[in-house]
């Protein structure tokens, strides 16, 4: 298995743009093969930053939800609401191993 987490720097005045994203996503990465852990929004500490978590069974597995997802109109729509909203300062991917016991 491997998670991809995401660090997003986020415009805090935007945090309602931002989560309307967020709930888009979450039932497409997991139409498209995945398991996604949620999002984790601000609340204590730094207001600009939101990170998600999601797991495929493999890389591969991954490679192939991004080629389904370049292609997904639900997926296009959900991109062109953050670059709408801009509410996406930038962000960081990377993939983890998980170890749960």
């Amino acid at each position: 298995m491997i998670t991809c987490t995401l660090r997003y720097t986020i415009d805090p005045y935007k945090l309602a743009e931002f989560e309307e994203y967020a709930k888009l996503w979450i039932p497409l990465v997991n139409r498209l093969g995945g398991k996604h852990h949620g999002y984790f929004m601000p609340h204590e500490g730094a207001n600009n930053i939101a990170l998600a978590l999601f797991s495929f069974p493999s890389l591969a597995a991954y490679e192939d939800y991004r080629e389904r997802m370049a292609k997904d109109a639900e997926c296009q729509a959900a991109f062109a609401l953050a670059e709408k909203t801009r509410c996406i300062v930038s962000y960081e991917r990377s993939f983890m191993r998980p170890v749960f016991e």
